[in-house]
């Protein structure tokens, strides 16, 4: 409780000093972080979304194309993004462990469900009619297609997206990402477009009514599986990432806390949110093979 109450306080104060190896600006530093591996693709995919849903509700009517609720979603989604990258929440992840898992989970469990909700492909409408033709007809050659529907099968983007979570919490990459910026921006790449996929494949698969079954069952698999890391990080009695935690008295935490705090967030409100997305697909699971039951059932009545 103490470190969320201190977060709150922090991203309120929004000054402090600056860290190397990133851009900050404003009169006598800032914690905002201004990097333009990360500023420039939000500024470009925002713009591009922004244009190509205006220009569609331009021609078709407002709410054709992309629905309203989806450009509120992409919205959301975004600013979920500016949060955990941009504002005080990143520079201090650098420095406590459970901001960074904070950090971490937005990426993954809110801002990447949230785009994919959104209709992303809206940004294309954005490119000249040429180039938009040509981004179209690359996406219909044989050997994209088949490896896009691979990259988007359940199975496959939830192993992919596992082995992501996973593969960089090993302690050796956890904490060179840490000391090494390009190796903590490919660190986040790789969280995000993952999750990317994991979603896109669970949230816009086939409308079958197998679909949502699948969609259930590997959001209950991923649950499980980021919950046990997070009860590794949460019950271990050692540290597991020395230099993430070192800093944790400044905040007024044991580095034993601030990994455990960490794995508390992964385990239990990052958890919840896949149990929410499955606990909301099983509803449409029901309620759609309720109305098939009961199409089927007028279908038989009428033969008779």
């Amino acid at each position: 409780m103490k470190a969320l109450v201190f977060i709150v306080t922090f991203l309120a104060a929004g000054e402090a000093r600056a860290h190397a190896g990133h851009v900050h600006w404003l009169e006598g530093g800032t914690t905002w972080t201004w990097d333009p591996q990360v500023t420039l693709p939000l500024a470009l995919s925002g713009g591009l979304y922004l244009v190509g849903t205006l220009r569609l509700w331009h021609r078709a009517g407002t709410g054709r194309g992309v629905r309203v609720w989806q450009a509120v979603c992409f919205t959301l989604g975004w600013g979920l993004l500016i949060f955990a990258l941009v504002t005080p929440l990143h520079w201090l992840g650098e420095r406590l462990f459970f901001a960074h898992m904070i950090e971490h989970e937005i990426l993954m469990a809110a801002a990447a469900p949230l785009l994919v909700m959104g209709n992303p492909v809206a940004m294309l409408w954005a490119l000249p009619t040429d180039l938009r033709r040509i981004i179209g007809g690359i996406g219909q050659a044989t050997t994209v297609a088949r490896s896009w529907a691979w990259l988007t099968n359940p199975l496959v983007a939830t192993l992919i997206h596992g082995t992501a979570v996973w593969l960089w919490h090993a302690p050796i990459l956890y904490e060179a990402a840490l000391s090494n910026p390009w190796i903590h921006w490919l660190q986040h790449l790789s969280f995000f477009v993952t999750s990317l996929l994991f979603w896109r494949a669970l949230l816009q698969g086939p409308e079958r009514e197998r679909s949502y079954g699948v969609a259930v069952f590997y959001l209950f698999v991923t649950s499980l599986h980021t919950g046990f890391l997070g009860i590794l990080l949460s019950l271990t009695r050692h540290i597991i990432y020395p230099a993430q935690t070192s800093g944790a008295a400044e905040w007024g935490l044991t580095p034993l806390e601030d990994q455990q705090l960490a794995g508390l967030f992964m385990w239990i409100p990052a958890g919840l949110v896949y149990a929410g997305a499955a606990l909301i697909l099983s509803g449409f699971w029901i309620a759609r093979s309720s109305s098939s039951r009961s199409r089927g059932g007028r279908h038989a009545h009428a033969a008779r």
